[in-house]
């Protein structure tokens, strides 16, 4: 039998969330109010003028080819930086749980790059990248690749990915590599006695019973992928060239604070909004099913 918290005053209980509650009201509800209020409005860049026109934003965003290009576009590169990011951690995860000899300093160093800004990492990958400069633009360019980021769209996006693949790769880490410890060891021993080997291991045990986990960090990446990636990009490659690597939230503030165009920049909010409540509710209603807890 389950036993059941009871408080002596019933006002205790609202006082322990009352922090939680003021902090989603101030920072995420009050915000996304102000977002759709603005996104109904139209207003000149000085704020000077504003009349109310409806759904007519929203209209024109969606007449506009550049902005379904850059719907298209931020799918490809979440999806992209969601794999790239959690097949890496999965992969240096597994190989951290073998270690024995000099675990701490492997471990260490793969969590550090989570404590980096997404600017610093931009700027880092972008060095490394620089076609005058960068040791990996050398390294391409001595096996016949001609890298450029600066001018070519896919080297530019290619860079993005890493770079913000990168970031967010020792959060994955960690919480793959502690639902891999959490794998009781007699599972394993009893494959392996049976004659399992360790790809067999991995995928008949091992996989299902980080499904959790991955379901987790699935859903985690793909709002980084969506929000989270700004500094990257603007740190790298400011959307460019042209708009190759201009993502929904890089358009937002492009369009908001750079074209002053708060009405088109609010509809852009709200449909980013949108879509990431929508993607997180088909993971958890269909993903999820083939979770095992």
């Amino acid at each position: 039998m389950q036993k059941r918290v009871t408080f002596r005053h019933l006002t205790l209980p609202y006082l322990f969330i009352l922090p939680q509650l003021a902090i989603t009201i101030v920072f995420f509800i009050w915000p996304a109010g102000e977002a759709i209020y603005q996104s109904l409005l139209r207003q000149d860049a000085f704020g000077l003028n504003t009349r109310f026109v409806g759904f007519e934003n929203f209209e024109r965003l969606f007449a506009d080819p550049l902005y379904i290009d850059t719907l298209w576009r931020t799918l490809g590169f979440s999806v992209s930086v969601t794999l790239l990011s959690m097949l890496s951690a999965l992969l240096f995860a597994v190989m951290a749980d073998h270690v024995i000899r000099g675990a701490t300093t492997y471990k260490t160093l793969l969590i550090w790059p989570y404590a980096v800004a997404p600017a610093i990492a931009g700027v880092l990958w972008w060095f490394l990248f620089n076609p005058s400069v960068g040791i990996l633009a050398y390294l391409l360019q001595g096996l016949g690749y001609d890298w450029n980021p600066f001018l070519d769209g896919d080297d530019a996006m290619i860079l993005v990915v890493i770079a913000s693949a990168w970031k967010q790769v020792s959060y994955n880490f960690l919480f793959f590599l502690a639902g891999l410890q959490a794998i009781p060891r007699s599972l394993i021993e009893a494959a392996a006695i049976d004659g399992a080997g360790p790809v067999k291991r991995f995928w008949s045990i091992v996989f299902p019973l980080l499904s959790p986990t991955t379901f987790f960090l699935l859903v985690v990446n793909v709002v980084y992928a969506f929000f989270d990636t700004f500094g990257t990009i603007h740190a790298t490659t400011s959307g460019g060239p042209g708009q190759s690597t201009t993502t929904l939230i890089y358009k937002v503030f492009n369009d908001g604070f750079i074209g002053l165009n708060y009405g088109s920049s609010a509809a852009q909010s709200v449909v980013l909004m949108i879509i990431v409540i929508g993607l997180t509710v088909v993971q958890f209603r269909y993903i999820e099913r083939r979770v095992h807890y």
